[in-house]
């Protein structure tokens, strides 16, 4: 009986140990999983682009080396219950910091790079606008920026790289080769970096979102330089989201009419100046963007249109409207429509009375 006892004991010690060696192993692992791949300190620029999810970004970092492991760097997501979201940018880390440090780098809580700045381009910005924000808050120059938008063997090489950008972007009468193409949003980028990764950056962001719609792109009777082109005269002209549709089936109901577009949106790039009301000698402005003068497309986008607009243009609405003007002098914003010319004269009369 003592000896059966002694036994019990032995075996129940043992199980208990194993248990702590088990706990023991498992706890070491995990940190060692969460620990940092190298102790050189050296610097690796990473960019997250908008809409890619932590996890997807946990499956990057393993397969670019730079953690040890997605699945313990999931895991101890889950078991502490952290909120974890990634901003668009580029972030400095290097392989001293663990899986830990590198999710506060790229959430913003802990340590980041000095020379990160954030720079937001909101809907319907123009080159001119890149060119003032960039160079505003970055060391790249306004030339440095002009020579690369310029740059015809760069703008070659992207065409060769992103399936939307088309030769249609050489055409030697667009401002700005790349007007139309950069995606507004929130980026964060390196003040010291270059504007190839500026630029590629946002246009990375603009393929995520072009890709949703590339099928219905590529089957539609217009290239993707038109509806681009279409989609920044939608964000011009249109005021309120709801009425983006029905302000492009207007300016394609002229299309097929074989009517000038007439937009002002349009001719405000043409000469360079927004106005509420453009002059008959402003629509005189000889530019193969003035709408007024030149009848289908003008040569390119004249801003950065957002994704409503660009659906827009992709999903116009059917109706048989052919005249359209925003009630900009009432308290709310009011789209009126109209089917003829004189019926549309009658509403300029009645609602675009501004004192």
């Amino acid at each position: 009986m003592v000896r059966r006892k002694l036994n019990v004991k032995r075996l129940v010690i043992a199980i208990i140990m194993l248990i702590i060696i088990l706990i023991l192993f498992s706890v070491s692992l995990f940190f060692y999983m969460l620990s940092p791949v190298g102790k050189s300190k050296s610097n690796v620029e990473y960019t997250i682009e908008s809409g890619i999810t932590p996890y997807e970004v946990f499956k990057d970092l393993e397969e670019k080396n730079i953690i040890r492991s997605e699945l313990f760097t999931k895991l101890y997501v889950k078991l502490t219950g952290i909120n974890v979201e990634f901003k668009a940018g580029t972030y400095t880390i290097n392989d001293s910091m663990g899986s830990i440090e590198i999710i506060k780098v790229l959430s913003g809580t802990g340590y980041s790079n000095t020379n990160d700045v954030s720079l937001t381009f909101k809907e319907g910005f123009e080159m001119v606008d890149f060119i003032e924000i960039v160079s505003s808050n970055t060391n790249i120059t306004e030339e440095e920026i002009k020579e690369k938008l310029n740059d015809e063997e760069y703008i070659k090489s992207l065409i060769e790289k992103y399936w939307f950008i088309t030769d249609d972007v050489l055409d030697k009468d667009i401002y700005y080769s790349l007007e139309g193409y950069l995606f507004p949003n929130t980026y964060f980028v390196n003040k010291n970096g270059t504007i190839e990764q500026v630029i590629e950056t946002m246009l990375n962001e603009t393929e995520r979102v072009l890709n949703k719609y590339q099928e219905d792109i590529e089957n539609s009777e217009y290239t993707v330089h038109e509806l681009l082109t279409m989609a920044s005269i939608i964000e011009k002209e249109a005021t309120l989201d709801e009425d983006r549709p029905l302000v492009a089936s207007v300016f394609y109901n002229r299309l097929d009419a074989n009517m000038k577009f007439q937009s002002c949106a349009t001719l405000g790039y043409a000469i360079g100046e927004w106005k509420l009301i453009y002059s008959e000698s402003d629509k005189q402005v000889d530019s193969p963007y003035n709408t007024y003068m030149y009848a289908g497309f003008p040569p390119g986008p004249g801003n950065n249109a957002g994704e409503e607009s660009i659906k827009a243009a992709i999903y116009p609405a059917e109706s048989d409207y052919y005249y359209f003007m925003a009630d900009v002098c009432g308290e709310s914003p009011v789209t009126h429509f109209a089917k003829t010319y004189k019926e549309h004269v009658s509403n300029v009369n009645k609602y675009l009375t501004c004192d």
